[in-house]
């Protein structure tokens, strides 16, 4: 049995009922394996749920950075994935659930630390920056610091979504943040 098996079993106990109320007996039993065998895996629903997390918003990371059209340089590629992340991310059912009922659990990673998805986006980022510097399409700075400005950027987007679009419209919030982007990147 694979880890996606039980990865599977826990997103559907965590759209169903919450992180917080996520237990591994409910992992083990809608996995239908023994609770023993989520132990092997797993030494506790934290793990499960980090290593979920990680496989979840991950995955839709690397697709929002591979543009349906092939962008004519890196800041627009750059752009382009950013705005495709902050959608994607903030309509994600797992993504919202976690805001939605269980919101404390973000906080430490905008206020104490970054996690493992956040540094998979900054060097996503980093990549695309330094083809950008290479191409001539991005302005030349210190590239650690413009990775991290531009990941708190897009996950203060990706957190107020929500209410952001509530009473403004979410295709020219999206125009607006892309243009934003590419005027702070152009040489």
């Amino acid at each position: 049995m694979s880890d996606d098996v039980l990865l599977d079993a826990a997103k559907k106990c965590v759209l169903a009922v919450g992180v917080r109320r996520t237990t591994l007996a409910e992992i083990a039993r809608t996995a239908k394996v023994s609770r023993m065998t989520v132990y092997r895996r797993f030494p506790d629903v934290r793990s499960v749920l980090a290593t979920l997390m990680t496989r979840e918003f991950g995955g839709l990371l690397q697709g929002a950075a591979e543009p349906e059209v092939e962008p004519a340089h890196f800041r627009e590629k750059l752009v382009q994935s950013s705005v495709a992340a902050v959608v994607a991310l903030s309509g994600d059912p797992l993504f919202r659930t976690l805001l939605d009922l269980d919101p404390e659990l973000v906080l430490p990673y905008i206020v104490e630390r970054l996690g493992k998805t956040q540094r998979f986006a900054e060097g996503v980022i980093l990549h695309l920056l330094q083809g950008g510097h290479e191409d001539g399409s991005i302005r030349k700075g210190d590239l650690p610091s413009q990775a991290r400005t531009l990941l708190l950027l897009i996950q203060s987007f990706t957190f107020s979504f929500r209410p952001a679009t509530a009473d403004v419209n979410e295709k020219a919030l999206m125009t607006e943040f892309a243009q934003v982007l590419d005027a702070a990147l152009r040489p």
